[in-house]
């Protein structure tokens, strides 16, 4: 393996990789949102 083909494989990689870590680390510190309690709203 030439070191052009190393160096697009690794950045692809790094970009794969630190993109996947970015939105993990959205969704876990994401503040959480009040979920509808379904049996005190079904008194109409």
């Amino acid at each position: 393996m030439n070191s052009s083909a190393l160096t697009l494989m690794v950045l692809s990689m790094g970009t794969v990789t630190a993109l996947t870590a970015y939105f993990f680390y959205r969704v876990l510190t994401a503040p959480q949102r009040p979920e509808p309690d379904s049996y005190t709203d079904d008194d109409e």
